[in-house]
């Protein structure tokens, strides 16, 4: 420690730069936690603590502080056999106290010396059997020392021993505030991406680079230093370490975690950094967010960890798979200043799979060689394979062309085997030095969309002279209008039916008759068309889900039984208006409601508009109870999921009747969510008299090509200033829906009538209002 100690004196004049992956252990601290299993168990705590309300009301706090320094700090203290732990967990309500306090390593550090002589570490409890073990030995042991005391915490809102709680309140105030301040932490560590092993390896890479700095550099610092996201992650389970004894002084040089963030402790920890390691402190999933920093950005995407898949039943739906991604631009100080041809050359930065109208363009002069400038931060599937960069040249004469200088792309499986998670290329002739950084890609919501297609009948074969044929002029029964339902990538993944006719179709002639509404089922049959011809073919046989229409209860206009084991009931107020909408779902097995339609996006789904500033501002919320929506919110509804888990409900899925497209997370039964958006849709069609969602359609509709502007496999976050973030197509589709589903067919309009009239083999118009808009 003393030469790394005698290193912080180094003039900064004739600093060299050190790559992150050659600074180890002996030069900033070994540590015997194991980093990365302790901060996957932290996370785990974290997300248990986020996740359970009652742990955060004031009584039970109260309560479990006074359990936490009376009964299990002298319990562990005196188990410790020198400065090692024992491998015992305490009960949550404690456990969480004391990982609130260990968050400010200073504090803890003096109140264990002065209380215990020592530092009370934490046991290298990581795993889920071990934890079972040790919260087990654990009771045991307390109950032998505590026999009056419950294990659990027990205390209540109209507990008689409030009175005696306040006292201990007045004596840990301090604590009290800090475990306060902490409930919603986990939110800045919820990223699916955070708790991969890939992702918690660079971190811990990073974490030693920052010590690194901390060590050398932070006494010559007028500011403190501030970890970024990443870095935190691996800070939290060393400030209780032995190990960390000598850095004691170091530590307390760096930013708390809840702690007003000034700018000039931003700037300072980036170039200290940059100057160190010449590479941006800055990268995809270790951007610097803190309580009191004005410049935070809150991400466009709701994305959320999910502990199952229910959807990897359907064999035909494929998970989708997003990550985060930084590309930075710095100008190569070493080189002479560029040639005066160069001046005016641009960089571009494309993708290399899917959206081909992805072009971000920066003129080489926007960047200097002082410090490293971001050019984009994405959030991409994984499917688009990596980056592309391109060094330009503007044409001459009037048209605005240019010709490809030089170019260096980043694909994301060597992005994932680099170091820290980044890699640096030199363009131009090495004039242009560009760093680009990701995360692990992690399971993203599931996209899915309804496009129209040809009328079936009733075995599922398309009404058609080519179908006739191979039957041997064999008459077609039955009419069902059919929809194909298209993941985030185009493929076919479901088909959907709904029962209009019955009778016969033959060559030269044509019979149907209307069947009654409670006749005109719904199914959702699994896979893809099996084409016969063309765009003729057959739908899958695997039915997966129906939707059947009954008989509705009083003060009610329509109701649903599915297959899936729930029950919809759809009231309208008012004809006029679509905020008169009323929705009920109920489990016919079970009274509780367990699953609830709000109208509108709500909660994580709300819209985030983008200032001409650059920043970030929430449109007003609507709530249940105020039945005035936002005209961009028409036709959305937001499904909630109850649990014991989560009492005040949790957004699984944002549907959109009315242009049938559904976004879901992987614990949302996608079968279920298309359900509800075709029954809906119905119901609301036969209620209004009118096509309210373009169910008359049959026939395709051209869909714009694959390649040229998926709908999301790009994603531009916010403080990404470019001129194409106004493109619906780098934002959540929710922000513009239209625009974004609307088919290519010469409109924006998504439910406009197409001008060409549907084929009189498939019936006309009149049979497929009949009974449902007469």
């Amino acid at each position: 420690m003393s030469a790394t100690r005698n290193g912080s004196h180094e003039s900064s004049d004739v600093l060299s730069t050190r790559s992150l992956s050659e600074i180890s252990e002996v030069e900033t601290v070994r540590l015997s936690v194991d980093l990365v299993s302790a901060a996957r168990k932290n996370l785990g705590l974290l997300r248990t603590a986020s996740e359970s309300p009652w742990l955060h009301e004031r009584a039970t706090l109260l309560e479990a502080i006074r359990r936490y320094d009376e009964l299990w700090m002298p319990l562990i203290s005196d188990l410790m056999e020198g400065s090692s732990p024992p491998m015992v967990l305490p009960p949550l309500d404690v456990e969480w106290v004391w990982f609130c306090h260990t968050l400010n390593p200073v504090s803890y550090r003096k109140y264990c010396e002065k209380r215990f002589s020592k530092l009370i570490g934490k046991p290298a409890i990581f795993y889920e059997e071990n934890e079972e073990y040790s919260l087990m030995r654990c009771e045991e042991l307390w109950m032998k020392r505590y026999p009056n005391e419950s294990f659990e915490n027990e205390i209540g809102i109209n507990s008689s021993n409030l009175q005696d709680l306040h006292v201990v309140h007045d004596h840990h105030e301090d604590l009290l505030s800090e475990v306060e301040k902490q409930r919603h932490v986990y939110s800045k560590f919820s990223w699916p991406y955070m708790s991969d092993i890939v992702y918690l390896i660079a971190a811990r890479q990073r974490y030693k680079g920052f010590l690194y700095v901390l060590q050398r550099f932070a006494d010559g610092c007028p500011s403190r230093l501030l970890p970024s996201l990443d870095i935190l992650l691996i800070v939290i389970p060393t400030v209780y370490d032995e190990d960390l004894k000598e850095m004691e002084g170091d530590m307390g040089k760096m930013v708390g975690l809840w702690e007003t963030v000034r700018s000039i402790e931003v700037e300072e920890t980036k170039k200290l950094w940059e100057r160190t390691f010449d590479q941006s402190y800055v990268k995809a999933g270790g951007v610097i967010e803190f309580g009191g920093a004005a410049s935070v950005v809150k991400p466009p995407v709701y994305w959320e960890v999910s502990d199952r898949d229910v959807n990897t039943k359907y064999k035909s739906l494929l998970p989708r798979f997003l990550q985060e991604a930084c590309v930075f631009v710095r100008l190569n100080s070493r080189m002479k200043p560029m040639q005066q041809e160069r001046r005016h050359n641009f960089l571009r930065l494309q993708i290399v799979r899917c959206h081909r109208e992805l072009k971000i363009d920066k003129p080489i002069s926007s960047f200097s060689a002082d410090t490293w400038k971001k050019v984009t931060h994405l959030y991409c599937e994984f499917g688009t394979k990596g980056l592309m960069l391109e060094v330009r040249k503007h044409g001459g004469g009037c048209f605005k062309t240019s010709k490809l200088e030089d170019s260096k792309t980043f694909l994301w499986n060597d992005l994932l085997r680099a170091p820290s998670l980044t890699l640096e290329t030199h363009l131009d002739d090495k004039q242009v030095r560009a760093v680009a950084s990701i995360t692990p890609p992690a399971q993203a919501p599931y996209l899915l969309k309804c496009v129209p297609d040809k009328v079936t009948d009733d075995s599922g074969a398309m009404v058609s002279d080519v179908i006739l044929r191979m039957n041997n002029y064999k008459p077609q029964e039955g009419r069902w209008l059919s929809r194909t339902i298209l993941d985030h990538a185009g493929r076919e993944c479901f088909v959907v039916r709904m029962r209009v006719a019955g009778g016969f179709w033959r060559r030269g002639g044509e019979t149907p008759s209307a069947v009654k509404w409670e006749d005109r089922i719904i199914e959702i049959r699994e896979g893809s068309w099996s084409y016969v011809a063309g765009s003729i073919g057959r739908a899958p046989e695997k039915i997966v889900g129906t939707a059947t229409p009954r008989e509705p209860p009083e003060h009610w206009q329509a109701a649903w039984c599915f297959s899936t084991g729930e029950e919809l009931l759809i009231s309208w107020e008012s004809s006029t208006s679509m905020s008169g909408l009323n929705f009920r779902l109920r489990n016919q097995t079970s009274s509780d409601p367990l699953v609830k339609l709000l109208r509108g996006k709500k909660m994580q789904y709300r819209a985030r508009k983008i200032s001409s500033k650059g920043k970030e501002h929430e449109k007003r919320e609507n709530t249940e109870e105020n039945d005035e929506e936002d005209e961009d919110d028409e036709g959305f509804l937001t499904l909630v999921r109850f649990t014991e888990d989560n009492p005040t409900g949790r957004p699984t899925a944002l549907l959109n009747w009315k242009l049938l497209i559904v976004e879901l997370l992987p614990e949302e039964d996608a079968v279920f969510a298309l359900l509800l958006c075709i029954s809906i849709l119905r119901s609301i069609s036969e209620m209004r008299k009118e096509d309210v969602g373009s169910l008359l359609i049959r026939r395709r509709l051209k869909e714009a090509k694959l390649g040229a502007r998926d709908w999301g496999s790009v994603i531009l976050h916010p403080s990404s200033s470019s001129s194409t973030i106004s493109s619906p197509y780098l934002q959540p589709w929710y922000w513009n829906a239209r625009s974004v589903i609307a088919p290519d067919h010469g409109g924006d309009d998504a439910t406009k009538q197409p001008a060409v009239n549907n084929s009189p083999v498939e019936g006309g118009d009149k049979l497929y209002k009949k009974g449902i808009m007469t």
